[in-house]
């Protein structure tokens, strides 16, 4: 009997061990950083002038729970802190992650604490990210049950914070106390937190531990990947419908992520720091370690980029994207990360007052005519046509309106209709091949 038990569990071990060989961790968010906060391009932002009176001092004693949405959900996740921008070292402590229920509320039961190397806080110094242990989430039973929820990740910021590293332009609402107002972190009930945001503050990355043979694209660019005008917490960004139509199609053996910052250009600025920050964040190239390259199990990426290098504020050469995006393809062929171009759209005649001129037009076309003819790409993404008035030359008046607050919107951001356009004009098998080649 007791050798019949013994056999029990070793094969129970070996069960245990077989399951963890055939699982790995996988990147199912970003938030690509920037700042130091206020420096970005957030969207429908709420007056933040109570929570963080003072930019320099930062986060002062209190809690923040960031409402994100996992691509794929895993049985076990661990998260990404990070102080890429800040100029002091900054202690986290009660860091838990639940399954939202709505608003700041935490569904009850779910929430689960995580630890860094075994503690309950972490200082992380400035310019550095820090990965949390791994913790069991019970209440996952398959990503199915869970596609389309939203994960709470909850932290207390110790003491006060300095410049604060954050992405602007989340387009989800967030939840936040007032200074010194304390851990609140383990409350599950949205009263702890009355105060909103419409950014993430300091988390960059989290993490799902998932099939081995589980695929990830990025979709990698500037405010039209990150998503200016679309709706407000309605998940609308072409990134975000090319997700749901993979999952329709092949389950969820592909993550797609979305690391698009607002403003982000792919020559400049040719200088980026905590002391020197610029609304776009990091060039492309400046971002693709931290944002790309570090990051689990990705294997290929989108690239759309390039209208802002050509507006006023960056006035860049076509020639110069076209060689700094040259320089990141070969940086993340290095890397075994096939890149996918896709053809920048249109902003001819915008209302903005950076873009819109013929210069940028032909700066346009030039650098489009580099992605759809360039080797260096293992497939091309025609967006520019999906939003193209032919007649025209700008983009298509139905998707000008603007989703997010209203208002007649500025022939630069497709808005909710233009975005559904371009995530439905994708070829999926396009995907698929770059993943898997």
């Amino acid at each position: 009997m007791k050798s019949f038990l013994s056999l029990l569990m070793v094969l129970a071990m070996s069960t245990s061990i077989a399951m963890a060989d055939t699982q790995k961790w996988i990147t199912t968010w970003v938030g690509s950083v920037q700042g130091p906060y206020p420096v970005g391009n957030p969207s429908a932002q709420p007056n933040q002038s109570v929570v963080f009176p003072d930019a320099k001092i930062g986060a002062n004693n209190q809690s923040f729970r960031l409402i994100i949405k996992p691509d794929v959900w895993g049985r076990k996740t661990r998260i990404r802190l990070s102080n890429a921008l800040g100029t002091q070292p900054i202690t986290f402590d009660d860091v838990y992650v639940g399954l939202q229920l709505a608003s700041a509320a935490v569904v009850a039961g779910t929430n689960q604490h995580l630890t860094f190397a075994g503690k309950n806080s972490i200082t992380i110094k400035p310019g550095e990210s820090v990965w949390s242990d791994g913790v069991a989430l019970p209440f996952v039973s398959q990503s199915a049950a869970l596609d389309g929820r939203k994960l709470a990740v909850s932290f207390h910021v110790v003491g006060t914070s300095g410049p604060m590293t954050w992405h602007a332009k989340a387009l989800q609402t967030s939840y936040l106390t007032p200074p010194a107002a304390g851990s609140v972190t383990q409350d599950v009930a949205e009263h702890a937190f009355p105060y909103s945001t419409a950014s993430w503050f300091f988390l960059d990355a989290v993490d799902m531990q998932l099939p081995a043979d589980t695929r990830v694209v990025m979709c990698f660019g500037d405010s039209i990947t990150d998503g200016t005008a679309s709706t407000m917490n309605g998940d609308d960004r072409w990134p975000d419908v090319l997700s749901r139509r993979l999952h329709a199609r092949y389950g969820y053996k592909l993550v797609v992520l979305n690391a698009g910052i607002g403003g982000n250009q792919v020559a400049g600025p040719a200088e980026y720091s905590a002391n020197k920050p610029f609304a776009g964040g990091p060039s492309s190239g400046m971002r693709l370690d931290r944002d790309v390259i570090s990051l689990s199990g990705v294997n290929a990426l989108i690239w759309l980029e390039g209208i802002n290098d050509f507006s006023k504020n960056g006035n860049a050469s076509s020639a110069a994207v076209i060689e700094a995006m040259t320089a990141g393809i070969n940086k993340l062929k290095t890397a075994k990360i096939k890149v996918i171009g896709a053809t920048v759209g249109s902003a001819l005649n915008s209302t903005s007052a950076a873009h819109g001129s013929a210069e940028q037009e032909a700066k346009r076309q030039e650098l489009n005519a580099f992605i759809r003819h360039s080797p260096l790409f293992v497939g091309v993404i025609e967006f520019d046509p999906l939003t193209l008035d032919m007649k025209t030359g700008e983009m298509k008046a139905e998707f000008v309106p603007e989703s997010t607050t209203g208002g007649p919107g500025e022939k630069l951001h497709p808005n909710r209709a233009g975005y559904q356009a371009m995530g439905h004009g994708i070829e999926l098998k396009k995907i698929m091949s770059a993943t898997t080649q």
